[in-house]
């Protein structure tokens, strides 16, 4: 069906973030607005389909008010730009988040596909319109999934479009997707997303569209990828994360010490698994399972820390990131002469779940941290921040942690001797042969109270044999 503004529009300009409910998902609040383009192609009308290409499973839809410019805008003041506007109508801001990881932040391949711009189906004049009296509701298959009202943005109507026309003009017929409210998540192939912007009793009439399978994409290029980063961040607040680790493994790690661990890894012939050079926080008692998140800093350079260091940089992502049983395993090259989390990202990462957070740098807030429940690992306390020795450079790469190599998905076991690194394909067999191990320790601890000599008896000999098996079963 025909978009119902005819003639293409110059550009199609998408707000990031602007309701609060939405940044509350997202865990952020943003200063400014930022934005992103969506090429005109990508216009589509009501009762158009959204064609999920074959092998992406995470077609996403964001219920949004569009702004219509309605006269020309350039350098335009805020208390005017509303002037500038002259229809508002619903639209629905898709995507497939499968061809994110491709992006680089343009957005160009996840969200600007042909017909992943509906909007529609009817314009309303804006001058009859309060800005601040808008609702935004969307439906997916008939039940109401998202619904929020114009007064409440991070940035109005008119702010957005003083800002744009700042250094873009915004030409008649220009779209601007003021973004989305809580809700925003995942749709498949038969299901029908519906939007619908009301002013009072005027109305958009509902959006209408329904996601189709499309074949598969011609064979060159950038191909569909998701993983749980990429699905957490689609479904939003409707995603259930699965268990990093299977909770009976986990279980059984949790009884048992690093010492134990590395001797039955020393046994496989791992020999550099320990995190040298951390200690807890919190404490010899301290308990930590989980699986591995990675972030590294690089060397500071002071060139490069204002663009890689400011913002939502690579140390905060990793935070965001973060998966209700994952440790944030971070590599500071050993240096522990300036912080590399404090107390609020600590908190933060404890508020998403974490089971735990390993450096081998410093740590700054250290008595504050140490009385969170959140097992952290740390190479010594430092009150400086990161920016005198440390660029916050990527995330989710191997890493090297204390000298031991760290993949993300290792799994990651300290106590008060330290940390150790567990591949992920030998930790069930692992564990029990670590369980078995330290059930004959405790044995032979027992005979060795008793006033048992050591020979024959540690490590356990055959003329102890059937008496351990024994006091085995008794003690099962």
């Amino acid at each position: 069906m025909p978009h119902p503004l005819g003639d293409r529009p110059s550009k199609i300009i998408a707000v990031h973030l602007n309701f609060p409910s939405r940044a509350r998902e997202r865990g952020r609040i943003p200063s400014e607005p930022s934005y992103f383009l969506k090429p005109p192609s990508s216009l589509a009308g009501t009762g158009d389909p959204l064609a999920r290409p074959a092998g992406c499973e995470l077609m996403t839809f964001e219920g949004e008010i569009a702004l219509v410019i309605g006269r020309r805008a350039h350098r335009v003041a805020p208390g005017e730009a509303w002037e500038h506007v002259g229809w508002v109508t619903a639209a629905n801001d898709a995507g497939v988040h499968d061809m994110k990881w491709a992006d680089r932040g343009s957005n160009l391949r996840s969200k600007g596909a042909d017909g992943f711009t509906p909007i529609g189906p009817r314009l309303l004049d804006a001058r009859a319109l309060d800005p601040a009296a808008l609702r935004i509701r969307t439906w997916v298959n008939g039940e109401i999934v998202q619904d929020d009202t114009s007064d409440t943005l991070l940035f109005p109507f008119a702010a957005l479009v003083a800002d744009l026309s700042r250094l873009v003009t915004l030409e008649a017929g220009d779209v601007i997707l003021t973004g989305t409210p809580a809700g925003a998540s995942v749709a498949g192939p038969g299901d029908t997303v519906e939007v619908e912007v009301t002013a009072g009793p005027q109305s958009t009439g509902r959006l209408s569209n329904t996601v189709v399978q499309a074949g598969p994409l011609d064979g060159w290029g950038a191909m569909p990828r998701a993983d749980d980063a990429a699905r957490a961040d689609a479904w939003g607040s409707a995603y259930v994360a699965k268990a990093t680790l299977d909770e009976a493994v986990a279980e059984a790690l949790r009884g048992l010490s690093t010492a134990t661990l590395s001797s039955q890894m020393r046994k496989r012939g791992l020999q550099h698994m320990s995190i040298d050079g951390v200690h807890p926080a919190g404490g010899d008692g301290v308990k930590m399972v989980g699986t591995a998140h990675t972030l590294r800093y690089l060397p500071l350079r002071e060139d490069l820390f204002e663009r890689h260091g400011g913002g939502m940089n690579a140390q905060k992502r990793a935070i965001e990131e973060l998966r209700p049983g994952q440790v944030l395993v971070m590599d500071a090259r050993r240096d522990a002469s300036s912080g590399t989390i404090g107390d609020i990202l600590a908190l933060r990462a404890a508020k998403r779940g974490a089971a735990g957070v390993v450096t081998d740098g410093g740590l700054r807030d250290s008595a504050t941290v140490a009385a969170m429940d959140l097992p952290v690992f740390h190479a010594g306390a430092h009150p400086a921040v990161l920016g005198r020795r440390h660029v916050p450079w990527d995330t989710g790469l191997p890493i090297s942690c204390g000298g031991a190599l760290v993949q993300p998905g290792d799994v990651l076991v300290g106590d008060a001797d330290g940390v150790v690194v567990i591949p992920p394909d030998i930790v069930e067999g692992l564990a029990a042969d670590a369980a078995e191990q330290e059930a004959q320790e405790r044995f032979i601890t027992e005979r060795v109270a008793e006033g048992e000599p050591v020979d024959g008896l540690y490590p356990l000999g055959p003329r102890w044999r059937e008496h351990y098996e024994t006091w085995r079963r008794d003690h099962s």
